[in-house]
Protein backbone atom coordinates (compact mmCIF):
# COMPACT_ATOMS: atom_id res chain seq x y z
CA UNK A 1 0.00 0.00 0.00
CA UNK A 2 1.00 3.49 -1.19
CA UNK A 3 -0.40 6.56 0.59
CA UNK A 4 0.23 9.33 -1.71
CA UNK A 5 -0.69 12.92 -1.41
CA UNK A 6 -1.57 14.70 -4.90
CA UNK A 7 1.21 17.77 -5.76
CA UNK A 8 0.41 20.41 -8.48
CA UNK A 9 0.08 19.43 -11.55
CA UNK A 10 -0.26 15.82 -11.02
CA UNK A 11 -3.28 13.68 -12.44
CA UNK A 12 -4.37 10.07 -12.05
CA UNK A 13 -3.49 8.89 -15.30
CA UNK A 14 0.41 9.86 -14.15
CA UNK A 15 0.20 8.80 -10.83
CA UNK A 16 -1.06 4.97 -12.46
CA UNK A 17 1.55 4.89 -14.57
CA UNK A 18 4.33 6.19 -12.12
CA UNK A 19 3.06 3.37 -9.91
CA UNK A 20 2.68 1.29 -12.46
CA UNK A 21 -1.16 0.63 -11.21
CA UNK A 22 -4.53 0.72 -12.81
CA UNK A 23 -5.74 4.08 -12.73
CA UNK A 24 -9.65 2.90 -12.60
CA UNK A 25 -8.42 1.34 -9.74
CA UNK A 26 -7.32 4.04 -8.21
CA UNK A 27 -10.59 6.24 -9.10
CA UNK A 28 -12.65 2.82 -8.06
CA UNK A 29 -10.64 2.32 -4.60
CA UNK A 30 -10.89 5.86 -3.74
CA UNK A 31 -14.38 6.61 -5.09
CA UNK A 32 -12.99 9.46 -7.02
CA UNK A 33 -15.94 12.06 -7.85
CA UNK A 34 -14.33 13.95 -10.01
CA UNK A 35 -10.97 12.02 -11.18
CA UNK A 36 -10.14 15.33 -13.31
CA UNK A 37 -10.09 17.81 -10.31
CA UNK A 38 -7.49 16.35 -8.02
CA UNK A 39 -7.08 18.54 -4.84
CA UNK A 40 -3.78 19.83 -4.14
CA UNK A 41 -2.51 17.75 -0.40
CA UNK A 42 -5.61 15.07 -0.93
CA UNK A 43 -4.62 11.40 -0.42
CA UNK A 44 -4.88 8.60 -2.26
CA UNK A 45 -4.40 5.04 -1.33
CA UNK A 46 -2.61 3.03 -4.04
CA UNK A 47 -3.01 -0.59 -3.22
CA UNK A 48 -1.04 -3.16 -4.85
CA UNK A 49 -2.55 -6.55 -6.06
CA UNK A 50 -0.32 -9.40 -5.57
CA UNK A 51 -3.14 -11.63 -7.32
CA UNK A 52 -6.07 -10.70 -9.73
CA UNK A 53 -8.96 -12.46 -11.80
CA UNK A 54 -11.21 -11.62 -14.50
CA UNK A 55 -14.48 -12.76 -14.21
CA UNK A 56 -16.10 -15.34 -16.79
CA UNK A 57 -19.56 -15.35 -17.60
CA UNK A 58 -21.39 -17.84 -15.13
CA UNK A 59 -18.56 -16.74 -12.30
CA UNK A 60 -20.20 -16.68 -8.80
CA UNK A 61 -18.35 -14.58 -6.29
CA UNK A 62 -18.78 -17.50 -3.93
CA UNK A 63 -17.59 -20.10 -6.51
CA UNK A 64 -14.55 -17.91 -6.96
CA UNK A 65 -13.79 -17.94 -3.26
CA UNK A 66 -13.79 -21.57 -3.41
CA UNK A 67 -11.40 -21.73 -6.32
CA UNK A 68 -8.73 -19.59 -4.55
CA UNK A 69 -9.36 -20.45 -1.12
CA UNK A 70 -10.12 -17.12 0.48
CA UNK A 71 -12.85 -15.77 2.25
CA UNK A 72 -16.21 -13.97 0.68
CA UNK A 73 -15.51 -11.39 2.61
CA UNK A 74 -11.38 -10.82 2.03
CA UNK A 75 -13.29 -10.52 -1.67
CA UNK A 76 -15.52 -8.02 -0.47
CA UNK A 77 -12.51 -5.95 1.04
CA UNK A 78 -10.72 -6.11 -1.53
CA UNK A 79 -12.89 -5.07 -4.04
CA UNK A 80 -15.00 -2.27 -2.28
CA UNK A 81 -17.03 -1.35 -5.30
CA UNK A 82 -18.47 -4.97 -4.67
CA UNK A 83 -20.63 -2.93 -1.93
CA UNK A 84 -20.34 -6.20 -0.41
CA UNK A 85 -22.88 -8.09 -2.78
CA UNK A 86 -22.45 -10.74 -4.93
CA UNK A 87 -23.47 -9.68 -8.29
CA UNK A 88 -20.94 -9.69 -10.61
CA UNK A 89 -20.29 -8.91 -14.45
CA UNK A 90 -18.01 -10.97 -17.04
CA UNK A 91 -14.51 -9.06 -17.95
CA UNK A 92 -14.84 -7.51 -14.57
CA UNK A 93 -11.35 -7.69 -12.59
CA UNK A 94 -11.59 -8.63 -9.06
CA UNK A 95 -8.92 -8.50 -6.87
CA UNK A 96 -8.09 -11.97 -5.06
CA UNK A 97 -5.36 -11.03 -2.73
CA UNK A 98 -2.96 -8.06 -1.55
CA UNK A 99 0.25 -8.13 0.25
CA UNK A 100 0.55 -9.73 4.18
CA UNK A 101 -0.77 -6.91 6.35
CA UNK A 102 1.63 -5.20 7.45
CA UNK A 103 0.70 -6.11 11.45
CA UNK A 104 -1.84 -8.74 12.95
CA UNK A 105 -4.86 -9.05 13.95
CA UNK A 106 -7.20 -6.81 15.46
CA UNK A 107 -10.94 -6.81 16.41
CA UNK A 108 -13.01 -3.55 14.70
CA UNK A 109 -15.81 -1.95 16.18
CA UNK A 110 -17.99 0.86 14.12
CA UNK A 111 -21.00 2.31 15.58
CA UNK A 112 -24.35 3.48 13.38
CA UNK A 113 -28.12 4.61 13.54
CA UNK A 114 -30.77 2.35 12.89
CA UNK A 115 -31.53 4.72 10.10
CA UNK A 116 -28.00 3.89 8.02
CA UNK A 117 -28.38 3.59 4.52
CA UNK A 118 -28.11 -0.17 3.93
CA UNK A 119 -26.24 -0.11 0.50
CA UNK A 120 -23.38 2.03 3.04
CA UNK A 121 -23.32 -0.77 5.75
CA UNK A 122 -23.46 -3.65 3.07
CA UNK A 123 -20.21 -2.45 1.96
CA UNK A 124 -18.91 -1.94 5.86
CA UNK A 125 -20.20 -4.67 7.47
CA UNK A 126 -16.67 -7.09 5.83
CA UNK A 127 -14.21 -5.15 7.63
CA UNK A 128 -15.97 -5.50 11.20
CA UNK A 129 -15.87 -7.59 14.02
CA UNK A 130 -18.79 -5.71 15.93
CA UNK A 131 -21.62 -3.58 14.91
CA UNK A 132 -22.77 -1.88 17.72
CA UNK A 133 -26.31 0.28 17.61
CA UNK A 134 -27.14 3.49 18.87
CA UNK A 135 -28.66 3.26 21.22
CA UNK A 136 -30.82 2.43 23.83
CA UNK A 137 -31.73 4.49 26.83
CA UNK A 138 -33.59 3.45 29.77
CA UNK A 139 -36.24 4.98 32.05
CA UNK A 140 -36.38 6.01 35.89
CA UNK A 141 -38.77 2.78 36.20
CA UNK A 142 -36.28 0.72 34.56
CA UNK A 143 -38.01 0.11 31.30
CA UNK A 144 -35.85 0.30 28.08
CA UNK A 145 -36.53 2.88 25.18
CA UNK A 146 -35.71 0.47 22.40
CA UNK A 147 -35.22 1.13 19.13
CA UNK A 148 -35.67 -0.66 15.69
CA UNK A 149 -32.69 -2.98 15.19
CA UNK A 150 -33.88 -6.21 14.28
CA UNK A 151 -33.02 -5.64 10.08
CA UNK A 152 -29.74 -4.71 11.12
CA UNK A 153 -28.60 -7.03 13.89
CA UNK A 154 -29.38 -10.00 11.13
CA UNK A 155 -27.72 -7.96 8.53
CA UNK A 156 -24.92 -8.82 10.76
CA UNK A 157 -25.08 -12.08 11.55
CA UNK A 158 -25.09 -12.03 7.81
CA UNK A 159 -21.68 -10.96 7.18
CA UNK A 160 -20.16 -12.56 10.53
CA UNK A 161 -20.12 -9.54 12.19
CA UNK A 162 -21.18 -9.70 16.15
CA UNK A 163 -24.14 -7.45 16.58
CA UNK A 164 -23.58 -5.18 19.73
CA UNK A 165 -26.32 -3.87 21.78
CA UNK A 166 -25.35 -0.11 23.21
CA UNK A 167 -27.21 1.38 26.56
CA UNK A 168 -26.57 4.90 27.26
CA UNK A 169 -27.83 7.37 29.89
CA UNK A 170 -30.12 9.01 27.84
CA UNK A 171 -33.80 9.52 28.24
CA UNK A 172 -37.07 10.14 25.87
CA UNK A 173 -35.74 13.54 25.13
CA UNK A 174 -32.53 12.08 23.25
CA UNK A 175 -30.20 13.58 25.60
CA UNK A 176 -27.91 12.45 27.90
CA UNK A 177 -28.69 12.77 31.39
CA UNK A 178 -26.22 12.97 34.65
CA UNK A 179 -29.84 12.59 36.99
CA UNK A 180 -30.69 9.63 35.34
CA UNK A 181 -27.53 8.07 35.66
CA UNK A 182 -27.89 9.26 39.08
CA UNK A 183 -30.98 7.61 39.34
CA UNK A 184 -29.75 4.16 38.40
CA UNK A 185 -26.59 4.27 39.87
CA UNK A 186 -28.16 4.48 43.88
CA UNK A 187 -31.00 2.20 43.34
CA UNK A 188 -29.68 -1.31 43.18
CA UNK A 189 -33.29 -2.62 42.72
CA UNK A 190 -33.60 -0.58 39.26
CA UNK A 191 -30.15 -1.89 38.13
CA UNK A 192 -31.65 -5.19 38.65
CA UNK A 193 -34.73 -4.40 36.54
CA UNK A 194 -32.18 -2.32 33.48
CA UNK A 195 -30.12 -5.54 34.20
CA UNK A 196 -33.18 -7.86 33.34
CA UNK A 197 -34.22 -5.84 30.76
CA UNK A 198 -30.96 -5.98 29.00
CA UNK A 199 -31.15 -9.97 28.98
CA UNK A 200 -34.18 -9.99 27.59
CA UNK A 201 -33.65 -7.85 24.68
CA UNK A 202 -30.49 -9.35 24.33
CA UNK A 203 -31.84 -12.59 23.87
CA UNK A 204 -35.15 -12.16 21.77
CA UNK A 205 -32.88 -9.96 19.13
CA UNK A 206 -30.03 -12.19 18.74
CA UNK A 207 -27.31 -9.41 20.08
CA UNK A 208 -23.86 -11.01 21.07
CA UNK A 209 -23.23 -8.42 23.69
CA UNK A 210 -23.81 -4.65 25.06
CA UNK A 211 -21.54 -1.25 25.19
CA UNK A 212 -22.64 0.39 28.01
CA UNK A 213 -22.19 4.35 27.81
CA UNK A 214 -22.92 6.51 30.63
CA UNK A 215 -21.77 9.97 30.33
CA UNK A 216 -22.25 12.86 32.47
CA UNK A 217 -22.02 10.59 35.34
CA UNK A 218 -21.31 12.78 38.91
CA UNK A 219 -17.92 12.02 40.11
CA UNK A 220 -19.29 10.93 43.59
CA UNK A 221 -21.04 7.75 41.64
CA UNK A 222 -17.67 6.80 40.38
CA UNK A 223 -17.68 3.45 42.88
CA UNK A 224 -21.29 2.31 42.14
CA UNK A 225 -20.68 2.99 37.88
CA UNK A 226 -17.96 0.11 38.60
CA UNK A 227 -20.37 -2.27 40.33
CA UNK A 228 -23.08 -1.87 38.13
CA UNK A 229 -20.71 -3.03 35.36
CA UNK A 230 -19.61 -5.83 37.72
CA UNK A 231 -22.81 -7.00 38.48
CA UNK A 232 -24.37 -6.69 34.17
CA UNK A 233 -21.25 -8.80 33.04
CA UNK A 234 -21.54 -10.99 36.25
CA UNK A 235 -25.42 -11.35 35.07
CA UNK A 236 -24.90 -12.36 31.28
CA UNK A 237 -21.66 -13.87 30.99
CA UNK A 238 -23.32 -17.21 31.65
CA UNK A 239 -24.72 -16.85 28.35
CA UNK A 240 -21.80 -15.42 26.46
CA UNK A 241 -22.46 -12.19 26.37
CA UNK A 242 -19.72 -10.16 25.94
CA UNK A 243 -19.51 -6.29 27.97
CA UNK A 244 -18.05 -3.08 26.27
CA UNK A 245 -17.42 0.21 28.48
CA UNK A 246 -17.16 3.70 26.35
CA UNK A 247 -14.39 5.72 28.29
CA UNK A 248 -13.92 9.23 28.07
CA UNK A 249 -11.04 10.41 26.81
CA UNK A 250 -8.87 10.84 30.23
CA UNK A 251 -5.03 11.50 30.92
CA UNK A 252 -4.65 11.33 34.72
CA UNK A 253 -7.05 9.27 37.38
CA UNK A 254 -8.34 12.87 39.14
CA UNK A 255 -8.87 14.73 35.60
CA UNK A 256 -11.59 16.94 36.65
CA UNK A 257 -14.75 17.51 34.65
CA UNK A 258 -17.90 15.95 34.90
CA UNK A 259 -17.22 14.44 31.40
CA UNK A 260 -14.45 12.32 33.46
CA UNK A 261 -15.10 12.57 37.01
CA UNK A 262 -17.19 9.16 36.84
CA UNK A 263 -15.44 7.21 34.77
CA UNK A 264 -12.63 4.96 37.16
CA UNK A 265 -10.52 3.49 34.05
CA UNK A 266 -8.91 1.12 36.08
CA UNK A 267 -12.39 -0.24 38.40
CA UNK A 268 -14.10 -0.90 34.86
CA UNK A 269 -11.82 -2.20 32.99
CA UNK A 270 -11.39 -4.56 36.02
CA UNK A 271 -15.36 -5.23 35.47
CA UNK A 272 -15.76 -4.98 31.55
CA UNK A 273 -14.69 -7.77 29.17
CA UNK A 274 -13.71 -4.72 27.04
CA UNK A 275 -13.19 -0.65 26.98
CA UNK A 276 -13.68 1.58 24.32
CA UNK A 277 -11.61 4.57 24.80
CA UNK A 278 -13.43 7.76 23.14
CA UNK A 279 -10.75 9.46 21.60
CA UNK A 280 -12.18 11.88 19.45
CA UNK A 281 -13.90 15.55 19.72
CA UNK A 282 -10.80 17.13 20.75
CA UNK A 283 -12.54 19.66 17.82
CA UNK A 284 -15.55 19.79 18.44
CA UNK A 285 -19.29 21.93 17.23
CA UNK A 286 -18.79 24.61 20.15
CA UNK A 287 -15.16 24.50 20.65
CA UNK A 288 -11.95 26.15 19.13
CA UNK A 289 -10.98 25.05 15.46
CA UNK A 290 -9.15 22.34 16.44
CA UNK A 291 -8.34 18.50 14.81
CA UNK A 292 -11.28 16.44 15.63
CA UNK A 293 -8.27 13.44 16.91
CA UNK A 294 -4.96 14.60 17.11
CA UNK A 295 -2.64 12.22 17.64
CA UNK A 296 -0.31 13.86 20.50
CA UNK A 297 -3.44 13.80 22.32
CA UNK A 298 -5.02 10.39 21.26
CA UNK A 299 -1.64 9.17 22.43
CA UNK A 300 -1.77 11.10 26.00
CA UNK A 301 -5.04 8.86 26.60
CA UNK A 302 -3.75 5.84 25.36
CA UNK A 303 -0.81 6.19 28.15
CA UNK A 304 -2.70 6.87 30.66
CA UNK A 305 -5.10 3.96 30.08
CA UNK A 306 -2.42 1.84 29.73
CA UNK A 307 -1.60 2.23 33.57
CA UNK A 308 -5.00 1.22 34.68
CA UNK A 309 -6.14 -1.35 32.05
CA UNK A 310 -4.79 -4.28 29.85
CA UNK A 311 -3.62 -3.42 26.63
CA UNK A 312 -5.83 -6.50 25.45
CA UNK A 313 -8.94 -4.81 26.50
CA UNK A 314 -8.57 -1.88 25.14
CA UNK A 315 -9.88 -0.62 21.94
CA UNK A 316 -9.03 3.25 20.26
CA UNK A 317 -11.83 5.01 19.16
CA UNK A 318 -11.07 6.33 15.38
CA UNK A 319 -13.39 9.25 13.94
CA UNK A 320 -15.15 9.09 10.62
CA UNK A 321 -15.89 13.06 10.45
CA UNK A 322 -14.58 16.66 10.09
CA UNK A 323 -15.73 19.85 11.30
CA UNK A 324 -15.86 23.14 9.06
CA UNK A 325 -15.48 26.52 11.13
CA UNK A 326 -16.12 30.07 10.49
CA UNK A 327 -13.78 32.36 11.80
CA UNK A 328 -12.93 34.07 13.85
CA UNK A 329 -14.01 32.05 16.69
CA UNK A 330 -16.00 33.13 19.29
CA UNK A 331 -16.80 31.21 22.28
CA UNK A 332 -20.02 30.59 23.21
CA UNK A 333 -21.32 31.65 19.81
CA UNK A 334 -19.50 29.94 17.34
CA UNK A 335 -20.99 26.61 15.97
CA UNK A 336 -18.91 24.45 13.75
CA UNK A 337 -20.53 22.31 11.04
CA UNK A 338 -20.38 18.94 10.84
CA UNK A 339 -19.10 16.97 7.39
CA UNK A 340 -17.43 13.92 6.51
CA UNK A 341 -14.19 13.39 5.40
CA UNK A 342 -15.23 13.01 1.58
CA UNK A 343 -17.14 15.98 2.21
CA UNK A 344 -14.11 18.04 3.27
CA UNK A 345 -12.24 17.04 0.25
CA UNK A 346 -15.02 18.17 -2.10
CA UNK A 347 -15.39 21.62 -0.63
CA UNK A 348 -11.62 21.75 -0.86
CA UNK A 349 -11.95 21.40 -4.51
CA UNK A 350 -15.12 23.55 -4.88
CA UNK A 351 -13.67 26.48 -3.39
CA UNK A 352 -9.44 26.66 -4.77
CA UNK A 353 -8.53 25.11 -1.34
CA UNK A 354 -4.91 23.38 -0.86
CA UNK A 355 -5.07 21.32 2.03
CA UNK A 356 -2.18 21.25 4.53
CA UNK A 357 -0.56 18.54 7.21
CA UNK A 358 -0.42 18.94 10.81
CA UNK A 359 2.60 17.04 11.81
CA UNK A 360 2.22 17.37 15.21
CA UNK A 361 -1.26 16.33 14.99
CA UNK A 362 -0.85 13.81 12.02
CA UNK A 363 -4.14 15.63 11.01
CA UNK A 364 -5.12 17.53 7.20
CA UNK A 365 -6.98 20.73 7.19
CA UNK A 366 -7.57 23.99 4.84
CA UNK A 367 -8.76 27.17 4.70
CA UNK A 368 -10.71 28.70 2.21
CA UNK A 369 -12.88 32.07 1.80
CA UNK A 370 -16.60 33.10 1.50
CA UNK A 371 -17.92 36.31 0.69
CA UNK A 372 -20.86 37.01 2.94
CA UNK A 373 -22.52 40.65 2.36
CA UNK A 374 -19.49 41.77 0.35
CA UNK A 375 -16.89 40.79 3.15
CA UNK A 376 -14.77 37.81 2.80
CA UNK A 377 -15.09 35.16 5.68
CA UNK A 378 -12.59 32.78 5.99
CA UNK A 379 -13.33 29.39 7.07
CA UNK A 380 -10.88 26.03 8.49
CA UNK A 381 -12.15 22.64 8.10
CA UNK A 382 -10.06 19.90 10.04
CA UNK A 383 -11.19 16.52 9.10
CA UNK A 384 -9.39 12.64 8.35
CA UNK A 385 -7.40 11.47 5.60
CA UNK A 386 -5.60 8.47 4.86
CA UNK A 387 -2.31 9.77 6.38
CA UNK A 388 -4.07 10.71 9.76
CA UNK A 389 -6.00 7.00 9.61
CA UNK A 390 -2.78 5.74 8.77
CA UNK A 391 -1.33 6.84 11.96
CA UNK A 392 -3.87 6.21 14.58
CA UNK A 393 -4.08 2.52 12.94
CA UNK A 394 0.12 2.23 13.82
CA UNK A 395 -0.64 3.13 17.29
CA UNK A 396 -2.90 0.75 18.11
CA UNK A 397 -0.15 -1.82 16.50
CA UNK A 398 2.47 0.02 18.73
CA UNK A 399 0.66 -0.16 21.94
CA UNK A 400 -0.35 -3.48 20.83
CA UNK A 401 -4.50 -2.84 21.71
CA UNK A 402 -7.25 -5.39 20.55
CA UNK A 403 -8.40 -2.78 18.11
CA UNK A 404 -10.21 0.19 16.88
CA UNK A 405 -13.64 1.77 17.49
CA UNK A 406 -15.25 3.73 14.49
CA UNK A 407 -17.39 6.51 15.54
CA UNK A 408 -18.97 6.46 13.14
CA UNK A 409 -20.39 4.55 9.59
CA UNK A 410 -22.88 6.47 8.51
CA UNK A 411 -21.34 8.29 5.73
CA UNK A 412 -19.03 5.92 3.82
CA UNK A 413 -15.04 6.99 4.08
CA UNK A 414 -13.27 4.75 1.46
CA UNK A 415 -9.43 5.54 2.71
CA UNK A 416 -10.35 4.35 5.81
CA UNK A 417 -11.10 1.05 5.08
CA UNK A 418 -8.48 0.77 2.34
CA UNK A 419 -5.89 1.45 4.42
CA UNK A 420 -7.14 -1.12 7.62
CA UNK A 421 -7.21 -3.72 5.36
CA UNK A 422 -3.73 -3.21 4.49
CA UNK A 423 -2.07 -2.67 8.05
CA UNK A 424 -4.40 -6.22 9.30
CA UNK A 425 -6.40 -8.54 9.69
CA UNK A 426 -9.57 -8.00 10.73
CA UNK A 427 -10.88 -10.63 13.16
CA UNK A 428 -14.75 -11.86 13.34
CA UNK A 429 -16.71 -11.18 15.18
CA UNK A 430 -18.58 -14.62 14.78
CA UNK A 431 -17.94 -17.87 14.22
Amino acid sequence: MIIYTVRPGDSVDAIARRYGLSSERIIKENELADPNALVVGQTLVLSQPTAVYTVAAGDTLYGIASRFGVSVNQLWRGNPWLGGKADLTPGQELVISLPAPTYGSIDVNAYAYPNIDRSVLQKTLPYLTYLTLFTYGFRPDGSLVEIEDKELIELARTYGVAPIMMLATLGEDGTFSNELAATLLSDPTLQAQVIENVRRVLAQKRYAGIDVDFEYIPGEYAEEYAQFITNLRTALAPDGYRVFVSLAPKTSPNQRGLLYEGHDYGALGAAADGVLLMTYEWGYTYGPPLPVAPINRVREVVDYALTEIPAAKISMGIPNYGYDWTLPYVRGESRARSLSNVAAVDLARQRYAAIEFDETAQSPYFRYFVREDGEPIEHIVHFEDARSIDAKLRLINEKNLRGGSVWNIMRYFPQLWLVLNNLFRINRGLE
